[in-house]
């Protein structure tokens, strides 16, 4: 019988002549009560301590309109950015390669805990590369006309870490260096390509951490999908799981894969959950136009949670990258976890 219908229950014999031990009883249960729940609360805070949580980029057109408070400075952005996150990903790092005193400027105006996933460049991704996206100095190192396209070669993947280093080491001495995300195109398929096509790029990325990004389904399609998560595990790269439309296309990575590759640390890009944007978008901003619900984010808090038993930490980044849609829906997921959040200022209270 529990607690609540015995109270509405006639009293018995038993009731009458043992209230003390009744009342004992009472307060046992609910002291057992209290530390079950004590223990699950510490439990879950160590967990989300254990989550990062951020969005794909900190200058999209969409967070400058809609969530940075008016007439902020461009510069001043990042700094307000980190007061609500401890981590992000820079997404410009994908059409060019930064200047290491720009990245100096990054470091300096986030706080010491806080955490940059560096994506790498296009190139390197087996995306269509025009020289121009080059360096000047690598350009003209390889003799390229700033029209023409880059062949991805042994050759050209070096030359353009090397390119790279500078600014990696900058993030790596300040200790704010997260995960190197290498964001495959869709063209690159197991029909076409082997993952082994990716052997020189993460050996020459050995001293970094790198998460692969997949974008084409068929590499999780029946057996393909083992070949593809051993050849992970080997290699020691983390698997990006992904949160997308429910719909098989070729384009969309199945939601319900939770692979962890490499224990240091497991990855969750958030892309929205439209089929018809994700497929048909002509911009970045219509293809994960999507605004996640309470309930979504609730969702995804349980598969963090998830992930971060198995692996010592886990990044989630929102992609759904239109309007403030990102911002607001990670600052959800924060308090979701239950990792304490500042809530932004209203402008009037900054001017």
């Amino acid at each position: 019988m529990s607690l609540t219908s015995y109270q509405a229950a006639p009293p018995r014999v038993v009731d009458l002549l043992c209230p003390i031990v009744v009342q004992s009883a009472i307060k046992n249960i609910s002291f057992r009560r209290e530390i079950e729940k004590t223990h699950r609360f510490v439990q879950n805070t160590r967990m989300a301590a254990k989550i990062l949580v951020g969005t794909a980029s900190w200058s999209d057109p969409g967070f400058v309109e809609f969530w940075y408070p008016k007439k902020m400075r461009p510069t001043d952005r990042l700094g307000w950015y980190a007061q609500h996150f401890n981590m992000v990903e820079v997404n410009s790092t994908f059409y060019s390669v930064p200047d290491p005193m720009l990245v100096r400027r990054w470091c300096d105006a986030t706080p010491p805990n806080f955490v940059f996933n560096v994506k790498l460049h296009q190139l390197l991704s087996h995306h269509s590369t025009s020289a121009k996206l080059l360096p000047p100095a690598l350009q003209k190192k390889l003799r390229l006309e700033k029209n023409a396209k880059v062949a991805l070669t042994k050759e050209t993947s070096e030359e353009m870490l090397k390119a790279f280093t500078p600014s990696l080491e900058v993030l790596r001495r300040t200790q704010k260096l997260g995960v190197l995300l290498l964001q495959l195109s869709p063209a690159f398929s197991p029909r076409k390509h082997d993952v082994a096509e990716l052997e020189d790029v993460l050996e020459l990325t050995r001293d970094y951490p790198v998460a692969i990004e997949l974008r084409n389904r068929n590499w999780t399609e029946g057996e393909q999908l083992q070949k593809t998560l051993d050849f992970m595990r080997k290699q020691n790269a983390i698997f990006v799981n992904v949160d997308a439309p429910a719909e098989k296309h070729f384009t969309i990575m199945p939601s319900d894969l939770d692979a962890i590759t490499n224990k240091e640390g497991a990855y969750l890009r958030l892309h929205g959950r439209d089929p018809r944007a994700y497929i048909t978008g002509k911009t970045v901003a219509a293809r994960f136009n999507y605004n996640y619900s309470d309930a979504e984010i609730e969702e995804i808090a349980a598969r963090g949670e998830r992930l971060a038993a198995k692996a010592k930490e886990v990044h989630v980044i929102f992609n759904n990258n239109a309007r403030d849609y990102a911002p607001h829906a990670a600052l959800r997921l924060r308090r979701a976890l239950g990792q304490l959040v500042t809530p932004p200022l209203q402008t009037g209270e900054l001017f």
